[in-house]
């Protein structure tokens, strides 16, 4: 690595302050010299130019003193130390609970220390390699990232959410690391720290919703052969409202977690960005959810007006083949979980049909389902087809009224798929038969998704395939543009 790129490569945010983010600074004092902690839970992610901007993360379990990263071209000549900015989390004891014991003598209130070092100005298509430390801790294991092309190249992205921790969680992460994707999208309620509350109005809710901030900590250091080296771009669940962090519950997220976050200032979970010729949009489902509602209504319109434009400015954009929206919550769906949300059909569905939106991912439901084209509602030749990816590790759901499995080697015919959507703060729902819900798989496992630019000879094409949790084929199909 060159001195002049030593110099180009970054840019550090400042320290978050309390009233800027909602979290608390640590008044517990600093590792001592000598004792070391070890950095955990590394995760990376992508800005929103992905050819040239890169954020590392990671955790540390204790406060410590100056701590870094350090990149490199080449692995062993890394560059100096980039300063990394901390964001502390103060979560009180007394307001949780754990599915595990809290040690008498542990300290409470409990601090979570979250490092974020921004990399802008990275060369494109290039393999970066790097490692992270602190005063007391010479830098460990090194990872590595490599950044977008700016030329068509074929590519890999996986999905899924709603996966928490445990064996199957860390099992769906092996194998979407097996397909070598260039990223990975979480589909929200990443964690599970909110557990086993209120039925059904999980997230948002304090009083009610058990909580146990320790998870995320179980959570980073899962996932984190995998997200050590691969961006995890996430977007928001319900059981991301966690509102013991302002603002709008979600001081948490944006201590742990830095997305590209450009609608507009403030905004968490809302963002754009391009890899290649996808046009991708998170979107946060809080916002128009009328089962969890701590969150609906938020932000004023303000998303469905910055939604509108962004994807007006994707579809203008020459460069942009494919548009691919993520979001935790299903605007259709015939699982019996979180059901369908009626709000965004009303609202949302009709911006995908006049961009021309590809692609919908998301979860809530845990369950796999694929959709024909839907436009204006209906099933057709045409229009937007929409993913549900929610078999990431928790216990799974069912689909509405029994309506049977059918996927691929199991295509069932019989059975009458019915989607529910409930109504606002209520356990009543809107029931009503589809003809639209293509496949259905009440199991673990994960999408991905294999892009193909196009050439002077053939369109370009995105495959999309759901492997199960041994990675057996359970659906694919291909779109073209």
């Amino acid at each position: 690595m060159t001195e002049t790129s030593r110099r180009s490569l970054f840019k550090v945010g400042a320290l978050l302050t309390a009233a800027a983010t909602g979290t608390g600074v640590a008044e517990a004092e600093a590792v001592p010299d000598g004792r070391k902690a070890r950095p955990v839970g590394r995760h990376i992610a992508f800005g929103a130019d992905p050819a040239t901007q890169v954020v590392i993360s990671w955790q540390q379990l204790q406060k410590v003193n100056r701590p870094y990263a350090r990149i490199a071209t080449r692995a062993g000549e890394f560059g100096a130390p980039i300063a990394a900015e901390v964001r502390t989390l103060k979560s009180e004891i007394g307001w949780q609970e754990g599915d595990h014991s809290f040690p008498p003598h542990g300290p409470d209130p409990m601090y979570q220390y979250y490092l974020h070092v921004r990399l802008d100005g990275l060369t494109p298509d290039t393999t970066y390699f790097y490692v992270v430390g602190h005063e007391s801790c010479e830098p460990g294991e090194v990872a590595q990232f490599r950044t977008a092309s700016t030329t068509g190249t074929p590519f890999t992205f996986t999905a899924f959410g709603d996966q928490g921790y445990g064996y199957n969680a860390r099992k769906l992460t092996s194998l979407a690391a097996d397909q070598g994707p260039a990223f990975h999208l979480a589909l929200g309620n990443l964690s599970y720290a909110i557990h086993n509350g209120t039925p059904n109005v999980e997230g948002g809710h304090p009083t009610t919703d058990k909580y146990d901030a320790a998870r995320w900590n179980s959570l980073l250091a899962q996932n984190e052969f995998l997200t050590k080296n691969v961006p995890w771009m996430i977007t928001l669940g319900n059981r991301e409202m966690e509102e013991w962090y302002s603002p709008n519950g979600y001081g948490g997220v944006r201590a742990r977690f830095t997305m590209p976050d450009n609608a507009w200032s403030g905004s968490t979970g809302i963002y754009a960005w391009r890899y290649q010729n996808v046009g991708l949009v998170s979107l946060d489902g809080n916002d128009i959810c009328y089962r969890n509602t701590a969150n609906f209504g938020y932000t004023g319109g303000k998303q469905l007006t910055w939604l509108n434009g962004q994807l007006a400015r994707f579809r203008k954009d020459p460069a942009i083949d494919f548009i691919v929206v993520y979001l935790h919550h299903a605007t259709y769906s015939t699982s019996d979980g979180g059901g369908a949300e009626s709000f965004a059909q009303q609202k949302w569905a009709p911006v995908f049909d006049k961009h021309q939106v590809d692609l919908v991912l998301n979860a809530h439901n845990r369950v796999y389902e694929r959709t024909d084209p839907i436009k204006a509602g209906r099933a057709g030749k045409t229009g937007t087809t929409y993913v549900t990816a929610g078999g990431g590790g928790q216990a799974l759901d069912k689909f509405y009224q029994d309506a049977p499995e059918s996927y691929l080697g199991h295509e069932n015919p019989s059975g009458t798929p019915t989607m529910r959507c409930f109504e606002k703060n209520s356990d009543k729902s809107t029931d009503t038969e589809v003809t639209w819900s293509r496949v259905r798989y009440r199991g673990y496992g994960i999408t991905a998704i294999d892009v193909t630019p196009k050439t002077t000879t053939a369109p370009a094409r995105m495959k999309i395939r759901a492997l199960d949790e041994d990675g057996g084929l359970i659906d694919e199909i291909t779109l073209r543009r």
